[in-house]
């Protein structure tokens, strides 16, 4: 069973409580203070596991609790730690408390600690001091972190299968992977997304079926605003659309729609279009319904598939396979870029200084200028006129908080901003 959301309590150990005692030897009259130390209560922490998709466990086990810590004892002996509690989750999830983000697990093995174990206690021991040679003084261990976790799985694909009910995103998942989805002639088919792993020359990808959308999705229509969370951490977005459609280009755009109403940023997620079905349309009919949606698509690429007849199949897995690479390299890229930034440790205060945006209206046009020096450095490395080239600065814009901003000042997709010399617009186009 399918499960991308649960909640679940958490508590980690608590600490060991700290020892009053005194050392009783022959021939001493007054030993002096000896009681050892509590131990440390116990971390609940959560590890990335690659293999699972799905958060059914929790729905059985809503409390994950680790172990206290042991309490000191004389003679100084310290008590044992608590053992802390390791739990396998999927890769892909976001860990939430109190609504705030406290983690989120996207890489396998992965270790994040979700709650802290309590400090144990001092002992008696810890407070003898020249005017105090006989403490009976002992401090209780700290309780560990307690509190409610909110979790929410979003799967961690190359490719996220996206169109309308039964536009044959279930059976192109199963003809190119191991998944075996459930297939009909009806709308809905799938209730729950899938995920398959197709491989193409010396390489694979992991593809993931999203439920059907349909207009309406991003306001709680239909299935897909529960599933919709699942395509943001896609890297392509694979399009698919019946070829029998009557206004195909229509649907399309419908599609598109839906996703930007969700999340503005996957506008500009690498996309490939496909047109399924045609083992039974002629080449005219086939031709004419690629032009119609190429007309709204613009230099998106469109493929014409048949996956029962294994027509055109192998051509969009390798359109996939180069365009997922180029999205994971762009995501490296701006990752050391993002390493860079910290490794300045502006204060936040510096750092929300260090841009600005200013809105230009001239000639009844408005365009908005970036200025900041890091940003035009950015920029000035920036090699416009290539797609990746663009995204990433885009990327960064996003990362540094000017794109919402730019919002703010009412920027649209199509509205140019200007960095230094350079020129481009908000959204890719």
């Amino acid at each position: 069973m399918f499960v991308d959301t649960a909640k679940v309590f958490i508590s980690a150990g608590k600490g060991g409580d700290g020892a009053v005692s005194f050392r009783h030897e022959i021939y001493v009259e007054k030993g002096g203070p000896d009681g050892g130390v509590g131990g440390d209560g116990g971390d609940v922490i959560f590890v990335a596991t690659d293999g699972l998709n799905t958060l059914i466990d929790f729905r059985y086990k809503p409390e994950l609790k680790a172990k206290p810590g042991e309490n000191g004892s004389k003679c100084d002996r310290s008590g044992a730690a608590g053992d802390p509690l390791y739990v396998k989750v999927p890769m892909g999830t976001i860990v939430r408390r109190a609504g705030n983000v406290i983690a989120d697990l996207t890489e396998k093995g992965q270790e994040v600690v979700i709650a802290k174990g309590g400090e144990g206690g001092s002992g008696n021991a810890h407070f003898k001091s020249s005017v105090r040679q006989a403490p009976r003084i002992a401090e209780k261990g700290e309780m560990g972190e307690i509190f409610e976790a909110e979790l929410e799985l979003r799967l961690l694909a190359d490719v996220g299968l996206v169109g309308f009910p039964n536009a044959g995103k279930s059976t192109f998942l199963s003809v190119v992977s191991n998944a075996r989805p459930e297939i009909a002639d009806y709308a809905f088919t799938t209730l729950t997304p899938n995920l398959g792993v197709a491989d193409i020359d010396s390489s694979s990808l992991l593809i993931a079926d999203i439920p059907g959308l349909i207009e309406g999705a991003s306001e709680g229509k239909g299935l897909g605003d529960a599933f919709l969370r699942h395509v943001e951490r896609t890297a392509v977005l694979l399009h698919l659309i019946d070829a029998y459609t009557d206004d195909i280009a229509g649907a399309y755009t419908t599609i598109r729609s839906e996703l930007t109403k969700y999340n503005v940023d996957l506008t500009d997620r690498p996309e490939i279009i496909a047109l399924t079905k045609i083992e039974g349309l002629d080449d005219d009919i086939i031709q004419m319904q690629v032009d119609a949606v190429k007309a709204v698509a613009g230099n998106t690429p469109v493929f014409a598939i048949s996956s029962i007849a294994h027509k055109g199949i192998t051509e969009v897995l390798r359109a996939l396979q180069q365009k997922v690479a180029k999205s994971r390299e762009l995501a490296a890229i701006i990752e050391d870029e993002d390493e860079d930034i910290e490794t300045i440790s502006l204060s936040q205060t510096k750092l929300d200084e260090s841009w600005k945006v200013e809105r230009v209206e001239e000639d009844e046009k408005i365009y908005f200028v970036v200025s900041g020096e890091k940003i035009e450095r950015f920029a000035r490395r920036t090699i416009f006129g290539s797609y990746e080239a663009e995204n990433r600065l885009r990327d960064i814009l996003k990362k540094l908080g000017i794109a919402h901003e730019l919002r703010r000042r009412g920027a649209q997709g199509d509205s140019f901003i200007h960095i230094g010399e350079n020129r481009f617009t908000f959204l890719e186009q």
